[in-house]
């Protein structure tokens, strides 16, 4: 596929500091903006169809590209989400790059996003990214897997053959525990008078 380069540079946000501040020990990169984003050229597209947020099948990318936008809709809207968290500049990135997208192909029923760091940092933030790649998968809106580091083929399909045996109930009640687990603990750390 041959890419062509767009006029204007892209404006980035920088990463918002948590309460303990920034991470200092997070592999992300600073963002440039002097550099022109590079996108693919609309006249020369291939003729296949792959994913997209808006319409599953377009031609183009056989994953999705998940932003701040349509994250909440992508994990709400399918019942399996994998993610891979992912930046240009990344060796094992582009490594684990055709493993993700062989996966996604073999695996039709699944959507399969890839989140860029550089362009998505308050994204990357809020999942507390601090080593690349990273991959998520979502089961009915829950995060049942988060693991840094590239996955060879075989761990891959292993992983979503446990995702999809998932007993949800199960999960689901959990989730619910926890909630309140932690809800009951909030409400005992509030009525505790402070000395």
């Amino acid at each position: 596929m041959r890419w062509g380069v767009a006029g204007e540079s892209s404006k980035r946000t920088t990463i918002p500091e948590g309460p303990q501040g920034p991470n200092p020990g997070s592999s992300l990169r600073s963002p440039c903006t002097s550099r022109p984003r590079i996108q693919p050229r609309a006249d020369i597209r291939p003729e296949r169809c792959c994913r997209d947020a808006g319409d599953r099948y377009r031609r183009g990318m056989a994953t999705l590209e998940i932003t701040k936008e349509s994250l909440a809709s992508t994990i709400d809207d399918n019942d399996i989400v994998l993610l891979d968290f992912w930046a240009d500049w990344c060796g094992p990135c582009k490594n684990f790059a055709p493993v993700f997208e062989a996966a996604s192909e073999a695996e039709p029923d699944i959507v399969f996003g890839k989140i860029d760091t550089e362009d998505q940092q308050e994204l990357a933030a809020g999942f507390r990214i601090t080593s690349i790649p990273t991959l998520m998968a979502f089961r009915e809106g829950v995060l049942v897997f988060s693991q840094a580091g590239a996955l060879p083929g075989p761990v891959l399909d292993d992983l979503i053959s446990q995702v999809k045996g998932l007993d949800m109930e199960e999960v689901h009640a959990k989730v619910a525990e926890a909630q309140k687990a932690q809800a009951a603990q909030a409400a005992a750390e509030g009525a505790q008078p402070e000395a």
